[in-house]
């Protein structure tokens, strides 16, 4: 039992994917539980289910936990779902006059995110999505601004006031402004958002309105516009969900502030200002995770893969770090916002397979079986086979303990389906024909992970791969071999990692701020001093924005911890840096000169010591300002050696198990039983309620006594 008293607990991760939900609770002693339970349309349900999931290992009810935890940290796929799925809140949009069609023109680029290079060049291979706003819902108001800031023709006020009651009329739940350069003079958007308010509140509807230079005050219009029209489209509907959540939490005790995991890696509140920011929060907890787990353990360079029933997400800390994308993509949008540098594939453990009928070849996803698991579910109402139903007839899965037996599964069925759709049509046996699909995958995971890395200037043998997520430990062994990491390992609590890293994470706000700063060999003294200048007074500017979220939740001026930060290149180069800056603040033109330092050495970092070139000049194209306050975080196990020898109460059983086009029988083990030092050869299949942990034959894997599985090739 547990003295909730004298060892509460404290804090609750949610990872709140698109097949499962995972929960991660902390104790005062740092000791945590790992619930899970099946996603679901109603996501606070799916959410409550784990949690009862989780505390049940302790005996515990949420009636009893709830009221006593400190804090909670909620991530998840419904805002990218929506977008991607295009079911968000209908928007409409005022741009400059003249520009009604930026916005779907997407740069001349998003038709081509996503797809492969042969794509690319063929006009039928890839398309165009459906804009998140229709061209009938936009409209131009005549105004402009300069590349300087200066006001060219002033806003006319009163198309401003025409182009909101058409919108209104037509039925938008949501306005969104965004015009040319107003990240340089907000004036206009400004005058125009209090004009579309005045419309609204005259025709009696409540509907948000959202000015670009109010949420992202940035370059590069297209990203900007994106990024602030999913503030109306996405976040507002997914605030709703987080708001049903948060009052589902109080009804049973709650009395913590519910958070949400940003796209940057810290959190945020479900009632922060730019929510969007959340958008694919549940990838990064696990990178977010890693991270910590990897400072306590000394590891600088980590290779994550983070493989679930959907997608295959990558990304690479180095030397304890991980990189920032300011201006990447997400969901075939180009956004900005600040993104911890990943490369997703979408191939997962529930990935859908079908016989290309031009190649007669077999084809994973992108889309896939999700929450309903495959045709071995029948009650999931899924026909076509999914890469779950090849790991059941292969023996890889249990099919009376899948999630700890919560689902039936059809096995017969599962063989009927993958017979008429994958073997018959290819000529091969049930167990080839399954066996295929899971080396595809594993082959396809394995390129991908090694062309991001190599992609990057980097080898695998500079790296340890940490592999998480629920199908992590079914493949670890499959995409890792060859590749030469120095080490693989798997946590013990693989299936809620990202949870993990969730109540890893301090809440944090981060504001940014794009500026125009260039400085070279024929700069004066006084050119720096103003450069200097010129970036501590946007920091301030963001420093107000950032303690003013604080504050809505609770917190002082002296509670938070500041971080500037900026983003540097050599001038004339096309990307950027983002790095925190040495000093707390700067007035000094000798200032500057640090500024470049830091820039200088990281540069060498991530490129190449011989690839600076200092002789271009520099130039700051971003103010960064981050406000943190740390929050309680689990603790790494810490048990004792055991010897290699496993305990009789581990071992299960055996079962038949395919790998190299033969049966053998597999060693069975339960996972919670297993102690520090226990050394197991394949063929073998660990088994915990949350996920399966494979060890073919040619693997061994032992575990150490921080609970986490190095898996070795013999």
């Amino acid at each position: 039992m547990n003295d909730l008293t004298t060892n509460p607990v404290e804090v609750m991760g949610i990872d709140a994917g698109g097949t499962m939900t995972d929960t991660f609770f902390v104790r005062a002693d740092g000791e945590f539980v790992v619930g899970k339970a099946q996603s679901d349309v109603d996501e606070p349900s799916a959410v409550m289910e784990s949690s009862r999931d989780a505390l049940a290992h302790w005996g515990l009810s949420v009636e009893e936990v709830f009221p006593q935890m400190v804090t909670c940290v909620f991530s998840g796929t419904a805002m990218l779902n929506r977008v991607v799925g295009r079911k968000g809140l209908r928007t409409g949009l005022i741009v400059s006059k003249g520009f009604e069609d930026f916005h779907r023109m997407g740069r001349a680029i998003q038709c081509y995110l996503g797809y492969a290079f042969e794509d690319r060049l063929h006009l039928n291979t890839h398309r165009y999505d459906e804009p998140l706003v229709h061209v009938h819902d936009t409209r131009g108001v005549t105004e402009r601004v300069d590349s300087k800031g200066g006001v060219v023709f002033p806003v006319r006020l009163d198309e401003a006031r025409e182009a909101a009651a058409e919108l209104i009329d037509q039925g938008v739940k949501a306005i969104v402004i965004s015009f040319l350069s107003s990240y340089l003079n907000g004036d206009h958007e400004r005058a125009v958002r209090d004009v579309v308010k005045e419309v609204a509140k005259e025709k009696g509807v409540d509907i948000p309105v959202f000015a670009s230079v109010d949420y992202y005050p940035v370059r590069k219009e297209t990203h900007r516009t994106n990024t602030t029209i999913l503030e109306a489209y996405a976040a507002e509907p997914s605030r709703a969900i987080l708001s049903s959540l948060s009052e589902r939490m109080k009804a049973v005790g709650a009395n913590y502030d519910l958070r949400v995991m940003a796209s940057h890696g810290g959190t945020i509140s479900w009632k922060a200002k730019e929510l969007a920011r959340t958008l694919v929060s549940g990838p990064i907890g696990g990178v977010i995770g890693a991270k910590y787990l990897a400072q306590q353990l000394g590891i600088d360079n980590i290779a994550c893969s983070d493989i679930g029933g959907t997608s295959f997400d990558m990304a690479l800390i180095v030397k304890g770090q991980f990189a920032i994308y300011q201006d990447g993509d997400m969901a075939r949008l180009v956004l900005s916002l600040p993104l911890v540098a990943m490369d997703t594939i979408g191939a997962g453990a529930g990935s859908f397979v079908r016989i290309d009928p031009y190649s007669n070849s077999i084809k994973l996803g992108p889309d896939s079986a999700g929450y309903r698991v495959g045709t071995c579910w029948p009650d999931g109402g899924v026909d076509t086979v999914s890469v779950t139903d090849c790991h059941i007839i292969l023996g890889y899965l249990n099919p009376d303990n899948f999630l700890g037996g919560i689902l039936e599964l059809d096995v017969p069925r599962a063989k009927q389906c993958v017979k008429d759709q994958v073997a018959d049509p290819l000529g091969l046996s049930l167990e080839d024909a399954a066996a295929g699909v899971i080396e595809l995958l594993d082959l396809s995971l394995r390129q991908h992970l090694r062309a991001m890395i190599s992609a990057k200037g980097y080898s695998p043998s500079d790296f340890v791969c940490f592999s998480y997520g629920g199908g992590g430990p079914v493949h670890a062994y499959g995409y890792t071999k060859g590749l030469g990491f120095k080490e693989t390992i798997i946590p013990a609590w693989a299936a809620g990692f990202s949870a993990f890293g969730c109540a890893t994470a301090d809440f944090e706000y981060r504001y940014d701020k794009s500026t125009d700063i260039g400085i070279t060999k024929e700069s004066t003294t006084q050119d720096k001093l103003e450069a200097v200048q010129t970036l501590q007074s946007a920091w301030d500017e963001l420093t107000e924005k950032v303690l003013e979220e604080f504050r809505i939740n609770g917190f002082g001026p002296e509670d938070v911890v500041l971080t500037p930060g900026y983003r540097m290149q050599y001038l004339g180069q096309l990307n950027d840096l983002e790095m925190n800056s040495a000093l707390p603040s700067i007035s000094k033109a000798e200032d500057w000169d640090t500024l470049v330092e830091t820039f200088d050495e990281t540069y060498a970092r991530v490129y190449a010591d011989a690839a600076r070139s200092p002789e271009l000049g520099f130039g700051i194209t971003g103010a960064i300002l981050r406000g943190t306050v740390e929050t309680k975080k689990p603790a790494v196990p810490s048990e004792p050696d055991a010897g290699p020898t496993p305990p009789e109460e581990a071992f299960i059983g055996t079962r038949p198990f395919y790998y190299n086009r033969e049966w053998v029988e597999a060693k069975l083990y339960k996972m919670e039983s297993l102690l520090p030092g226990n050394r197991i050869t394949g063929p073998a299949v660990i088994e915990s309620d949350a996920t399966t942990y494979v060890v073919p034959t040619g693997f061994e894997t032992w575990l150490d006594g921080h609970r986490l599985y190095h898996l070795i090739e013999v």
